[in-house]
């Protein structure tokens, strides 16, 4: 009895309890409605840049000297001294002697020519003597014969072949003389130009031999960077193809760009030439940037270098900015805002979308020049929207949701 009497006791306070629960759902408030609100993509946005002036034309590429020649002597012998600047890394002037090869042998050699010579010369006074000596016997004798049938007298009767063989040996002997002195001076191997030193190989008491290579030298005054660029990019260089090497009447500006430690450095450059054909491989147009004075100190990009202001190294990588075309319509617009087909997508003052084709000119890492029906100051979207057509509604960073 007592286990159904507790089963009935459980039945009722279940049934008591959905029954107070149904009560208070029913006597509870009506919640208000309302409607959703109308689903509308956030965008992010950048902002339109208006740019007129030269387009930059980005490139990089390795510095290379502008000169680099061989040291080799002319002249075979004992290396006798080296000039102490003469290592690598150094830094030679023009005309500054590298090294010197003992000058015995040729000092020698100019003295006996010198000898020569002198014998060469009483041989010619000899000769030019007898000369006039047979041309006065002649005379006299054709006076004696008082006959106008006489003959000419051979070039032999007045020893004209034996002059002419004097005077010629005499040359001989002096071209020699020449050839020894020019010899002797070989024996000091001078610099070309002004530079530095890359690599050298000689050491006093050394055995060199004539045209053995034993340093090379590159010129200080300029370098130059091969950049390689796509024809559209080539194209945006003014009169690229009317310039000529080495001609500084007409110039395009070019900036050079270098790391160095955690800064980056700048020097002033411009376009010296354009190499008249396309790379087989990239189908590029390699263009040469010359730089001036490179181992001059760089100028730091922002603030200075604890270590100070390097030279333009040789070998190194970097970046080159050009001086494009001149153009009045331009835009500067983040990368990120260039769609497909060229298309921009703008924003107006009440976030509607605007689709503007657009003509690209250069593409930076994050920025793009480009021209079309833009306005300054306009917002353009960069992303949040994968797709869009005119009078889309979007929402910006500067329109809060």
């Amino acid at each position: 009895m007592g286990r159904i009497t507790g089963f009935v006791a459980a039945i009722v306070i279940v049934a008591a309890s959905v029954g107070l629960a149904m009560l208070l759902i029913s006597l509870a408030p009506e919640p208000e409605s309302r409607e959703l609100p109308p689903q509308i993509p956030f965008a992010l946005t950048g902002t339109i840049t208006s740019s007129p002036g030269a387009i930059p034309v980005f490139g990089s590429g390795t510095v290379r000297p502008a000169r680099e020649v061989n040291v080799a002597p002319q002249v075979g012998g004992k290396v006798s001294s080296v000039h102490s600047a003469f290592v690598s890394g150094g830094r030679v002037e023009a005309g500054q002697t590298l090294f010197e090869i003992e000058d015995e042998d040729y000092r020698y050699r100019v003295e006996v020519a010198m000898a020569d010579v002198a014998a060469r010369q009483v041989a010619l006074l000899e000769a030019e003597e007898q000369a006039e000596i047979a041309a006065d016997e002649y005379e006299n004798f054709a006076r004696r014969q008082a006959d106008d049938s006489l003959a000419e007298p051979s070039s032999l009767t007045l020893r004209q072949p034996q002059l002419q063989a004097a005077e010629a040996a005499l040359a001989r002997d002096e071209a020699r003389l020449a050839e020894a002195r020019l010899a002797l001076s070989r024996t000091e191997i001078t610099a070309p130009f002004d530079g530095y030193v890359r690599v050298e190989s000689v050491d006093a008491g050394q055995i060199v031999a004539p045209g053995q290579v034993v340093g090379s030298l590159f010129a200080a005054d300029a370098a130059e960077i091969l950049v390689s660029l796509p024809d559209s990019d080539a194209a945006l260089i003014p009169g690229l193809w009317e310039l000529r090497a080495g001609d500084d009447s007409r110039q395009v500006a070019a900036r050079v760009i270098a790391e160095y430690g955690e800064q980056s450095f700048t020097w002033n450059g411009y376009v010296d030439r354009a190499e008249v054909s396309v790379d087989s491989q990239t189908r590029t147009v390699d263009v040469v940037i010359r730089v001036p004075d490179p181992f001059t100190a760089g100028s730091p990009v922002n603030g200075s270098a604890a270590g100070g202001n390097p030279p333009l190294l040789v070998g190194e990588y970097v970046d080159v900015e050009i001086e494009g075309v001149v153009m009045a319509n331009i835009y500067r617009i983040p990368r990120a805002a260039l769609q497909a087909g060229n298309e921009v997508w703008v924003v107006d003052s009440g976030g509607t979308v605007g689709i503007v084709p657009v003509r690209i000119f250069q593409r930076a890492d994050d920025e793009a020049y480009v021209t079309g029906s833009l306005q300054a100051g306009q917002p353009v979207i960069t992303g949040g929207v994968q797709f869009a057509i005119d009078g889309m509604r979007v929402l910006t960073e500067a329109e809060p949701l």
